[in-house]
């Protein structure tokens, strides 16, 4: 949990990924789309990324991506995100997050 804290610590926006995953290519593009420019962490290609994937299966991820981070905040994977989306509710929590500015 340590190390997730780490990476996450002052970083608006962080998407943990796998570069094969086409759900977290969608939430990436998603948030890119809103003018936000995410720190991505694709876990098959860092060295640490089975350890990181671990820690996010301890905070209850079944798949651990995409695991995305807002305000140092877990929201949750690709269903949380896009659910915020539907309800108009992920632009407000970029502007919150100092990820985009209007």
């Amino acid at each position: 949990m340590d190390l997730l804290n780490v990476m996450i610590q002052e970083k608006p926006v962080v998407i943990f990924s796998k570069s094969s995953c086409c759900m977290s290519h969608s939430i990436k593009s998603l948030i890119r789309g809103f003018g936000a420019n995410p720190t991505v962490y694709e876990l098959d290609r860092i060295p640490n990324g089975q350890q990181i994937e671990g820690a996010l299966v301890q905070l209850g991820f079944r798949q651990s991506v995409p695991a995305v981070f807002i305000g140092q905040r877990l929201v949750g994977n690709e269903r949380q995100v896009m659910s915020l989306h539907v309800q108009n509710q992920l632009v407000p929590l970029l502007i919150q997050a100092g990820a985009i500015w209007i």
